[in-house]
């Protein structure tokens, strides 16, 4: 997969000037090409060169392309070993063109109310395969227009692939990428504390300083535990501690995101207790009324409970943020997404 290799390792396998890996990535990023033999500044010879060692730039196959009546757009991709992933394609009335990637094939995490883990975890995607996804949604919009914001809230947790995940978010926010502002790039986590202050040393390395969001869902360990395996290893403590370095190493504001669950985690009781949680950090809750996923019986609070849980956030000093949902009827929303294990689905 030619997306494996960066400009300098191209111009090296094929022995041609770095000028002529420089053309090949304009094609693919500036001008949404996939096809080879469209890229026509460069020989013939040296197109079916391409050709022969890759075949075409990507090696995925789109299986599915659905669109919600809200636009967004979602992608089931199947990789040359038969796995698969799904990835969404976001607009919103702000002119932002969002793109949401996913960087494993399944979740070893096993939230409950998140479709992505149910069938278990397979592998890792390769840089190539997690840089394929952005590029093709990129290719869904029309010629004039590019993607504004990635958000890599996808299946699988992004902190157990890092070096993979950096490579493709290095390769779209470069000026000869898609220079996309690093400060529109967000990496949701569940929680890793060893990989939060990984990627916070890898900033204070010199490296690109990408938002981070933390799937925190709860105000106390025994709820996240019931609802987050993972909590059972690494407690709200830990993971605080890790965004404590994050946020002192790089000076960015962490977002803690926290979907609401009827009967969960939404009452006065819980909004009191995250704002003791929280008092005191530079942060951003960005609450998700509960998105419902199939062959589960958790459902979304009533939206008086929603605004009374928000507003005591508020009140107690947090800067609070609603999510929109957007995707939902086609499966493509915050905690919808699969890896679609059946294999059964019919090539559009």
């Amino acid at each position: 997969m030619i997306l494996e290799y960066d400009k300098s390792m191209l111009a090296s396998i094929f022995g041609v000037p770095l000028f002529r890996a420089n053309q090949i990535r304009r094609w693919i990023f500036s001008r949404k090409v996939s096809d080879f033999n469209l890229m026509t500044d460069l020989s013939r010879e040296f197109r079916l060169s391409l050709i022969e060692r890759f075949g075409s730039v990507f090696h995925g196959k789109e299986l599915l392309h659905e669109i919600s009546d809200d636009f967004t757009e979602k992608l089931l991709i199947e990789w040359l070993d038969g796995e698969r992933v799904e990835c969404v394609l976001l607009r919103d009335d702000r002119g932002h063109r969002t793109a949401c990637i996913s960087t494993q094939v399944g979740c070893a995490m096993r939230c409950v109310f998140c479709a992505s883990g149910m069938n278990g975890f397979v592998r890792n995607l390769t840089r190539g395969e997690i840089l394929e996804q952005i590029l093709r949604l990129n290719i869904l919009l029309p010629s004039e227009e590019r993607l504004t914001h990635i958000v890599v809230m996808g299946i699988g947790e992004p902190l157990l692939n890092l070096h993979s995940l950096l490579y493709a978010l290095d390769e779209v926010t470069s000026v000869d990428g898609l220079d996309l502002s690093i400060r529109r790039v967000t990496i949701s986590t569940v929680g890793i504390p060893a990989g939060i202050i990984r990627l916070a040393d890898y900033v204070k390395e010199g490296g690109k300083g990408y938002k981070l969001a933390i799937s925190l869902h709860a105000p106390n360990n025994k709820i996240r535990s019931s609802i987050i395996p993972e909590n059972k290893i690494h407690n709200i403590q830990e993971i605080l501690n890790a965004a404590d370095y994050y946020f002192k190493q790089t000076g960015r504001r962490i977002t803690f995101e926290y979907t609401l669950i009827e009967g969960v985690n939404d009452r006065p009781e819980h909004a009191i207790e995250l704002v003791n949680l929280l008092s005191g950090k530079t942060a951003i809750v960005n609450i998700i009324p509960l998105n419902p996923i199939k062959d589960s019986e958790l459902k979304t609070p009533s939206k008086q409970v929603i605004e009374q849980f928000v507003n005591q956030l508020k009140s107690g000093g947090l800067q609070v943020k609603i999510r929109m949902r957007k995707g939902d009827k086609i499966n493509a929303a915050c905690g919808q997404l699969r890896r679609n294990a059946t294999k059964n689905v019919t090539i559009q």
